[in-house]
């Protein structure tokens, strides 16, 4: 996996912004969100995350079947999967498909959304161009995602999650680039598939490696070097 210095996905020019978040205030379509509060998403409504961060989840209906009867049970929910995050300045969309569900929730105390119908856009056909473009990088960054997921070890798993969202959202520092988001260990161990006692002993393996490193708040890092040659 290449690596450079950490960029937005998505970032337009300031007048332009500006002039997005404005017309979408003066018509009601945003609403600011406490930590951890869902964000009541529609079919057909981009969203731009104007401050704060949003979080990413996923969850799966699945039918379970009892296994000494041939009778179906009613279909049960799966955990929720923390699968990224949407920072300042970027669109997203919420599109869920049977049996897969997605929602989306602040992350950030203050997070402030605005939305747009996707026919809203040809107001702004510039803007219409980096959101697609936009969709088409996120799409690149699921296809590294897949191959983070496909490694057989716990640790490679954890490193190459570290790396695809410092590499996405790292914002510099002397030691090299930390994430400006702080992440439980609970919810690293949902996104690579282990467990959270797992992501604890790897973490701190790591730590003691100085592989990682962690800023104030418990904000995770790595150094520049490492971050060089993934």
């Amino acid at each position: 996996m290449s690596s450079s210095v950490p960029s937005s996905d998505f970032i337009p020019s300031i007048g332009q912004e500006t002039e997005i978040f404005n017309w979408a205030k003066s018509h009601y379509r945003n609403h600011t969100f406490a930590k951890d509060e869902r964000v009541a998403t529609r079919p057909g409504l981009l969203y731009f995350v104007e401050s704060g961060a949003i979080r990413i989840l996923g969850k799966a209906q699945v039918n379970v079947i009892d296994q000494k009867s041939p009778r179906q049970l009613p279909i049960a929910d799966s955990e929720e999967v923390f699968l990224g995050f949407v920072g300042a300045g970027q669109p997203f969309e919420i599109v869920s498909q049977f049996p897969f569900q997605l929602q989306a929730q602040a992350h950030l105390d203050e997070t402030e959304l605005v939305w747009l119908y996707w026919e809203d856009l040809e107001r702004w056909p510039q803007l219409r161009s980096a959101v697609m473009e936009t969709f088409r990088h996120q799409y690149q960054r699921k296809l590294f995602w897949l191959s983070i997921l496909g490694q057989k070890r716990s640790l490679d798993r954890l490193m190459g999650f570290l790396v695809l969202l410092l590499e996405e959202y790292g914002q510099p520092c002397v030691e090299g680039y930390y994430l400006p988001y702080p992440l439980t260990h609970a919810q690293i161990a949902s996104a690579i598939g282990t467990t959270r006692v797992t992501v604890t002993r790897l973490i701190g393996k790591l730590r003691q490696q100085n592989s990682i490193f962690f800023k104030q708040d418990n904000l995770i890092g790595l150094p520049s070097l490492f971050l060089s040659q993934n």
